[in-house]
């Protein structure tokens, strides 16, 4: 029988023939060689087993240089798209609580939801070094699916390169995400104005410490693990209740101290915290007193700041604290018209301090 190549792609046989190859191409080498970025048949049989076969769907399975998809069910779900990239040079690759494929998905998935969107769809770049083992890269691309799975969004494109032993650190991944904003939701710093109020979904600086003490460089022993997670459920509980929310940012590098900072910038106004209200692990405070770091500058890969009117902040605080990902949910402070562009800390003696924006970096390659 003979099959058309003008309608082959088409033809169920040939569709049915193709299913059965992909599933007998195997990756037989154990760790990755530059024949992997050659973009011969040693590439194709990695894509199609590590990434295709986790990630698959029915944009991501045409296997173009690019995703296409309609725009009328989009028009449907808002007026305007969120559009965000972010790439991940996370060092060690897995640490405690994640690794750095759920990284990538959940950080990318959270810079979206902060602007009040729906995460839709991800793509997904690796730059692999020469020497990496494939069951590595197996895990990673495995601990992605789950996490896409978990926050209902799809991969539907990507790429793959590979780079001489030396020329990277074993894996990097870079990944692009649209979403969906909703009519009438307008979340943004610019929005901030004196006597709103503060509120972050947890304890800080988990993920911070969680990879400080993976990189096994210290003699500390922990329980301490990343609070990754998605927030994009969370953000959605927090519309539902006030579709009127000034400001939200997911505090990753530079901390809530950065974040806060960067509100203040944005709005030119002051911002006052409440040192007693702001949560954290007793042993995150420890290890910070042990190497002289502070957590209010330490990374989270799950803590949203949300910025609201203060007549909104109890119903908006009890909606949060009711979600899995916002339970020890805590207002932490309120904007002040003055100093503009400066944030104080309130300490627990009742002396003030300047919390300023990050200089330098207290942890390096963090997400």
């Amino acid at each position: 029988m003979n099959i058309s190549p003008t309608n082959s792609i088409q033809n169920p046989l040939f569709q049915k023939i193709e299913q059965v190859r992909r599933r007998q191409r195997k990756v037989q080498d154990t760790h990755i060689t530059l024949a992997h970025g050659s973009g011969g048949k040693a590439m194709r049989d990695l894509i199609d087993e590590i990434f295709v076969s986790n990630f698959d769907n029915p944009i991501l399975s045409q296997l173009e240089d690019q995703a296409s998809f309609n725009l009328a069910p989009l028009l449907q779900q808002g007026d305007r798209l969120a559009f965000t990239t972010d790439s991940y040079v996370v060092d060690p690759l897995f640490f405690p609580g994640s690794d750095i494929g759920e990284l990538a998905i959940n950080g990318t998935v959270n810079d979206l939801a902060v602007s009040g969107a729906k995460p839709l769809y991800l793509t997904c770049s690796v730059i692999l070094e020469e020497g990496l083992p494939v069951e590595t890269l197996r895990r990673v691309a495995a601990s992605m699916k789950a996490a896409a799975k978990e926050a209902g969004i799809q991969i539907v494109t990507g790429d793959t390169k590979v780079v001489h032993r030396g020329a990277a650190d074993k894996l990097f991944i870079n990944t692009a995400g649209i979403g969906i904003i909703p009519r009438g939701v307008s979340v943004s710093a610019h929005n901030i104005k004196p006597g709103d109020a503060i509120i972050i979904n947890g304890e800080i600086g988990n993920h911070g410490t969680a990879i400080l003490i993976a990189r096994g460089e210290l003699a500390l022993e922990t329980n301490i693990e990343s609070d990754c997670q998605p927030l994009h459920s969370l953000v959605e509980t927090i519309l539902h209740v006030c579709p009127q929310i000034h400001a939200m940012r997911d505090a990753t590098r530079g901390g809530l101290a950065t974040v806060l900072n960067e509100f203040a910038l944005s709005s030119n106004v002051g911002i006052r915290l409440f040192e007693e209200s702001i949560p954290v692990r007793e042993e995150v405070n420890g290890v910070c007193e042990i190497l002289g770091l502070d957590p209010l500058y330490l990374a989270n890969e799950g803590k949203i700041v949300v910025v609201v009117a203060a007549k909104y902040a109890e119903t908006v605080l009890s909606a949060m604290k009711l979600h899995p990902a916002g339970k020890d949910a805590s207002l932490i402070g309120e904007v002040i018209p003055s100093p503009p562009g400066i944030v104080l800390l309130q300490t627990v003696f009742g002396a003030e301090r300047i919390v300023d924006m990050l200089v330098g970096d207290q942890l390096p390659r963090i997400c």
